[in-house]
């Protein structure tokens, strides 16, 4: 017995039409996905064995608060200040990525402190000032959008529970370059303040790196760090960034709100 096979159908101009547009559709989606840059220090960067290293930056724990279309692309890297982040080219290479309609956080101050260190030293009225306004600008040039942030705060209580400041003027300038180039803004030194003192003198150690040796593999000798993240402090102070964000009325903001989860 034999069978006659019948040829597949023809494509006909309707059904090509549908093709055509669900694959618009689909390449449309995937061009939507925007980036969130991150650029500043070690309190923001990737840290090298997540699994073991009991040390997180803030930005390394964040793309779990956004959605897929939103990617966060980590550029913050321990021990730089915008000096020095400028100097060794890492803003250049960011800034040749750059398309309308991303975001770049912001947020330096910790490492351009460091008076002993010209790599690394600006003054915060001059340089570092300058800095950051070249940030805002070159960003807006490609039509990505600035956000700054002041520095997170350290753990630095006094023995009469006090917690006391550490960075000087240069919130002051990020605030300051914030109001006159009218950039989205988030004070996160207040914000970590009132987290260090919720939390209090000696249970803001957990959001830090105070342990004793061996207890976490990771550390053969005692650590004491009140400056870097653990993991819980990373995710306490994410938190912190997104509820503060969701709080800024500013419209080109819109499509960053709503990549949050």
């Amino acid at each position: 017995m034999f069978f006659a096979v019948r040829p597949p159908p023809k494509t006909t101009n309707k059904m090509k039409k549908y093709i055509l547009l669900a694959f618009l559709i689909t390449s449309f989606g995937f061009a939507q996905k925007t980036s969130l840059y991150c650029i500043g220090d070690s309190t923001m960067a990737n840290k090298k064995d997540p699994t073991r290293n009991p040390e997180h930056g803030w930005a390394q724990v964040l793309q779990s608060f956004f959605k897929e279309d939103i990617v966060v692309v980590n550029k913050a890297v321990n021990g730089r200040s915008t000096k020095s982040f400028i100097n060794e080219k890492r803003w250049d290479s960011i800034y040749a990525k750059l398309r309308k309609g991303d975001y770049v956080l912001i947020e330096f101050g910790h490492n351009d402190a460091k008076i002993e260190d010209s790599a690394r030293y600006t003054n915060p009225h001059t340089a570092y000032r300058y800095n950051l306004i070249r940030f805002v600008k070159e960003s807006r040039e490609k039509g990505a959008i600035p956000i700054l942030l002041t520095s997170i705060a350290r753990r630095n209580f006094n023995e009469k529970g006090v917690l006391v400041p550490t960075h000087g003027d240069y919130p002051l300038e990020t605030r300051l370059v914030a109001q006159e180039f009218k950039v989205p803004f988030i004070d996160m030194e207040y914000q970590t303040e009132i987290l260090e003192q919720s939390y209090g003198p000696e249970k803001s150690k957990t959001l830090h790196l105070h342990f004793k040796a061996g207890e976490p593999p990771f550390y053969d000798k005692d650590k004491a760090d009140d400056t870097h993240l653990s993991l819980k402090g990373a995710n306490e102070i994410a938190k912190i960034f997104i509820s503060q964000l969701k709080k800024l009325e500013d419209s080109s903001l819109d499509k960053l709100k709503r990549g949050i989860k």
